[in-house]
């Protein structure tokens, strides 16, 4: 370990699993028991030669109060803190605030170089990220996951889960947290990308083994509205032969915001839905939202017992949203503050009582960022500390409150899906999906390397609404293309759900419900080209779930960008458009109308093979044909994906 002290600061470094530190600045001691994803580690063998300290791949030296990182065995420079100028504070700044907390900055050099990935889910269409500015906050559709992964052989996690930002500028990058006790990071060396995710499962959490029905084809809509409604779609899938795995009941099948159960005027009878559905093959997803409105069966009992998120202007933290019988006059539901361990066994206790007990065993964690303007997510008040300094982890706890339960009743690995997320929430058993996104071509074309962010950010299982969520008429032949070709790149995504508010979807109420979303919905020429994509996304399920034992077992993410599988290769960390699913198949969706050919990147090191056409191909640039019913596969010769995938190309039934 490493210790600094002065009269300003106490510096600790100290190592956190092989290959890695963790590093701790503070003005009057370190504290050990704030907020945070590391888990404790195994002790790493290290050794100390002077003011430097050897943990396997990294080294950490010490001089004049200035950290510098570099790969033990070549020397080379991994990532240095900034050299103050003459009369600067120095490269990790503790503003006081006058309350016992500090504005917090640690500042890095800047190099030519670095590529950044990673960081969480955002939005705005960019692999590489070096050169913006990332508010460190939650939202619907941004995620933050502060981990970011360098293209110079390191992975940092910034180990606070302050309100924010991260600047990637070209001279420096600086983390600020706006208000916080200590900063507090973790660094990683790897000699590849699969090394650094590695040690970033083992220092987070890893995810469990996925439950093998995930790996099919989810239904969804805004929303279905009663109980014979979505048994109907569900009878339909099964009655045309094709392969349905989940079906979803979003959100207002309950009475109030608060209920956590089925409203019975049109969901008389949820547990013989879910038999039902059982003898299909078929389970049901329902959507959870954090929230309680005055009126709803827990509303004033968690008030009473102090669970519900506060507000610094007093009383809980509200939001209005839309409430049945009141049409478009919203109305005030408060949070359940889900860093109270009573809050979370209160919520599950109603999810295992209206859900679980019968049959119901997936919950859609929706709105738990938690769904509220970021005015009021700066004026929060959890259990756990303000909103400022805490916030970011609200979803995390959220999540970790479902899956602790599913365990305690037996489930070994279950999977739910959440909107938000923080730093080893994948050891919660979750799927992240992008939010409410547009019905657009940028939209489709952002989720591509919004993936590839997330999947460098340790979350293994990802998706998007195929479609988009708000709009899209489904008689529009417009629209239409661009549903078949998100539909083509969501079935080679880690979850494949369609899911969106279709067009005309009316005003924004409780009772509202958008056009048909099924498979059916949008002509006859879709409908063939997305059952000939529901039979090769069976016949992958099996290489998918081998997929998931390496995202278990060694934190390798599921979808993934060229430059995981081939590092070597240096135009492999500036393809954006294209992606691996594992490292047997190589996919290049479709990004915009009326495409008939596109350019693919197939880097060597493999030889590759076109699923259309069972031809070999590259490596290197090639032109490939995507009418509109494919987009361009390749498989790796001789894999076991290649096994899967070449036999729907000759017309084999995977459901046979």
């Amino acid at each position: 370990m490493l210790i600094e002290t002065r009269p300003s600061e106490i510096l600790r470094v100290e190592p956190w699993g092989p290959h890695a530190f963790r590093v701790r600045s503070a003005p009057n001691g370190i504290q050990d028991d704030l907020p945070g994803a590391l888990l404790e580690t195994p002790p790493a063998e290290t050794r100390q030669q002077g003011n430097s300290l050897i943990n396997g791949r990294i080294t950490a030296e010490l001089t004049a109060g200035r950290l510098r990182f570099t790969h033990s065995e070549t020397g080379r420079e991994l990532l240095a803190e900034k050299a103050p100028h003459a009369g600067h504070e120095g490269p990790r700044v503790h503003a006081p605030l006058g309350d016992g907390t500090y504005r917090l900055e640690q500042i890095f050099d800047g190099y030519d170089d670095e590529r950044v990935y990673g960081l969480g889910q955002h939005q705005h269409g960019r692999l590489d990220q070096k050169g913006l500015v990332l508010d460190l906050i939650q939202r619907n559709t941004t995620t933050t996951i502060p981990f970011l992964f360098s293209s110079r052989g390191y992975g940092l996690l910034w180990n606070n889960p302050a309100m924010g930002r991260v600047e990637l500028a070209a001279d420096a990058t600086r983390w600020v947290a706006d208000t916080a006790h200590q900063i507090d990071y973790w660094i990683t060396a790897g000699d590849t990308p699969a090394e650094i995710m590695a040690s970033y499962a083992d220092a987070t959490g890893h995810a469990p083994m996925l439950p093998e029905w995930a790996s099919g084809f989810f239904q969804s809509k805004l929303r279905y509205k009663t109980q014979n409604e979505l048994l109907a779609v569900a009878r339909r899938y099964k009655e045309l032969g094709l392969p349905l795995a989940v079906i979803v009941a979003d959100y207002f099948h309950w009475e109030r915001m608060g209920d956590w159960r089925f409203d019975p005027e049109f969901w008389p009878d949820p547990e013989a839905m879910v038999k039902q559905l059982d003898q299909l093959g078929v389970k049901l997803m329902v959507s959870v939202w954090p929230t309680s409105e005055p009126g709803s069966d827990t509303y004033e009992q968690l008030r009473a017992d102090g669970q519900l998120v506060g507000s610094v202007e007093g009383g809980p933290l509200t939001q209005s949203w839309p409430a049945k019988g009141q049409g478009e006059r919203f109305q005030p539901s408060a949070y359940v503050d889900s860093f109270s361990a009573g809050a979370r066994r209160k919520l599950w206790s109603e999810l295992r009582e209206h859900y679980l007990d019968k049959g119901i065993e997936v919950f859609w964690l929706d709105a738990s960022e938690p769904d509220v303007v970021h005015r009021k997510a700066e004026q929060a008040i959890y259990a756990a500390g303000p909103g400022k300094q805490v916030g970011n982890m609200y979803g995390h706890v959220h999540a970790q409150g479902v899956y602790e339960g599913m365990v305690d009743a037996g489930f070994d690995r279950p999977l739910n899906h959440t909107r938000s997320a923080w730093a080893g929430t994948q050891r919660y058993g979750i799927a992240l999906w992008s939010g409410d996104i547009h019905t657009t071509w940028d939209a489709l074309a952002t989720q591509v390397r919004t993936g590839l962010n997330v999947a460098l950010s340790g979350i293994p299982w990802w998706n998007s609404d195929i479609g988009g969520f708000h709009g899209g008429d489904p008689t529009d032949p417009a629209y239409q293309e661009l549903m078949i070709r998100w539909f083509q790149f969501g079935t080679f995504c880690p979850i494949m759900r369609l899911h969106g508010v279709r067009s005309p979807a009316g005003p924004f109420v409780a009772e509202q419900t958008g056009a048909p979303n099924e498979v059916w919905s949008f002509g006859e020429q879709a409908l063939a080209i997305m059952r000939e994509h529901l039979l090769i996304r069976e016949r992958l399920r099996p290489y998918l779930m081998n997929l998931a034992e390496a995202a278990h077992e060694r934190g390798e993410p599921v979808l993934r960008p060229l430059l995981f599988d081939f590092p070597n290769d240096d135009r492999a960390w500036t393809v954006d458009d294209q992606f691996m699913l594992g490292p047997d198949l190589l996919a290049a969706p479709v990004l915009a109308p009326g495409l008939t050919r596109r350019t693919v990147y197939l880097p060597p090191g493999a030889e590759w093979v076109e699923l259309a056409t069972g031809d070999g191909q590259g490596p290197g640039t090639i032109e490939v044909d995507t009418p509109l019913a494919r987009i361009p596969i390749f498989v790796r010769a001789g894999s076991f994906a290649a096994a899967r995938l070449l036999k729907v190309s000759i017309g084999e039934n995977p459901l046979d």
